[in-house]
């Protein structure tokens, strides 16, 4: 009996244990496939947009080993430096500061920087045009500035009265015409030390009041009799006006010109992009600028705006090489003719490379330099001509390079100009050739030396 008994608990305990083992797989199985089923759905979920997915509340089971993260491809040189930051490396240029100062340079007394510009530029950030003038060219600023669209440097000449008709003529610019005069556009302030205004306003309270814009503003038909420089028989000293203008640009690459020279457009981003590709001749270890090529149009023609538009007119007659007529020698082009029947192209770049020597020995370029390259002699005027001789022997000498740029190009204003004898103006030329003869030339080859080829 207690055998039987024995053998009935033993049968009921395997039976237990057997029926918990299936409950047990059965329910493993399907908790498997829920698992399964959830990781499907979170994979699922991932695949969709975070935005437009519905709100899952998933929690993850099982993840597959984690992929190595996908490293981005190295940046291209294009994309690592902009033609800015190239030009900043091709130059190694320094910042320079723009400070208002009261300066005695020479016989003249000096107003730096005494109406800044607006915007501030480092030193390779754009190319500043530095010039010259009295206020009675001052009307030429504005189309000036129309197609340079960047930083000018200019130095007035304003002696005695002259100093506050210059003053209203900057006032009238700056508040009665274009922004971009405000934007861009430096003022310097130089006269002799015999010729003191009676008057010089502070630079910080030189226009306390904005300009009564329904006056006219000075520079407006006047005549070269009115002027106090006329008056008092004064010369104009544009060598002073060029050198201060220059070395107050706050750019590595200056272009000095004169006012009524007009240049093509767009030149400052084509030329900092030449700049940063730097290759064929830039690439020369000889000291180097960059003339651009000079045009007179007729008087009743707008300045071209491409090299294309210059073509024709040059084709038609209505634009001819600057002083064709005046003095062809002095602005006489290495490959001119080959120049002109080039087409434009698309991007800046060097057309040739010239020396001053030879058939060119007195060329006078006007050029895109830097602040490294030879300063102009302030001893020489307007009305004595020559101003610019001596600073091309000292390029000579150098051994600069003259890298030709292919569109880049400068207008004057309207109207050819035709020779006209000029009894005074030829007295004064002569006594300027023998001030050079006797003086500066023999300055020249002390300080820079001889080469052969080279000539004032």
């Amino acid at each position: 009996m207690y055998s039987n008994r024995k053998s009935f608990a033993i049968k009921c305990t395997i039976g237990a244990l057997a029926l918990y083992l299936c409950v047990h797989v059965v329910t493993n199985n399907r908790a498997s496939e829920a698992i399964r089923e959830l990781q499907q759905s979170g994979r699922n979920l991932a695949a969709l947009d975070p935005q437009n997915a519905e709100p899952l509340l998933v929690e993850p089971i099982k993840e597959a080993p984690a992929a190595e993260p996908t490293k981005p491809p190295p940046p291209t040189t294009e994309k690592a430096h902009s033609v800015l930051d190239k030009v900043k490396s091709v130059t190694k240029c320094l910042d320079r500061p723009m400070t208002a100062k009261v300066q005695q340079r020479g016989d003249y007394w000096v107003l730096y920087n005494y109406v800044k510009a607006e915007r501030v530029f480092k030193c390779h950030e754009s190319i500043t045009y530095t010039t010259h003038a009295d206020y009675s060219f001052m009307d030429n600023l504005l189309p000036l500035l129309e197609r340079w669209r960047g930083p000018i440097s200019i130095a007035l000449h304003a002696p005695g009265t002259d100093f506050k008709n210059t003053l209203d003529s900057i006032a009238y610019l700056r508040d009665c015409t274009d922004s971009l005069v405000k934007e861009y556009v430096t003022i310097h302030i130089y006269f002799s030390t015999k010729h003191v205004p009676k008057e010089v306003p502070r630079h910080d309270h030189v226009f306390s009041e904005p300009y009564n814009c329904s006056l006219s503003p000075p520079f407006l038909n006047v005549s070269s009799e009115q002027m106090y420089k006329s008056q008092k028989k004064l010369l104009y000293p544009v060598n002073v006006g060029r050198n201060v203008a220059r070395e107050t640009a706050q750019t590595h690459y200056i272009l000095p010109s004169d006012i009524e020279l007009y240049p093509s457009p767009n030149i400052i981003p084509q030329f900092l992009k030449m700049i940063a590709d730097n290759s064929g001749p830039l690439l020369s270890k000889n000291p180097k600028v960059f003339p651009l090529h000079l045009f007179e149009v007729s008087a009743n023609q707008q300045v071209p705006d491409s090299k294309t538009k210059l073509k024709e007119m040059l084709a038609n007659g209505t634009a001819v090489p600057f002083h064709k007529k005046l003095c062809p020698g002095c602005h006489s082009v290495p490959k001119a003719k080959e120049w002109q029947n080039a087409n434009e192209t698309a991007e800046l770049r060097v057309f040739h490379v010239g020396k001053r020597n030879g058939k060119f020995i007195h060329w006078e370029p006007i050029f895109i330099g830097t602040h490294a390259d030879p300063l102009y002699d302030e001893r020489l005027s307007w009305e004595g001509k020559s101003d610019k001789m001596t600073q091309g022997y000292a390029l000579c000498v150098m051994d600069y390079d003259f890298l030709i740029l292919n569109n880049a190009f400068l207008v004057h204003r309207p109207g050819i100009k035709i020779y006209k004898k000029d009894q005074k103006r030829a007295m004064l030329a002569a006594k300027t050739n023998q001030l050079i003869k006797k003086i500066i030339f023999p300055e020249l080859k002390v300080l820079y030396g001889i080469k052969k080829g080279c000539a004032v």
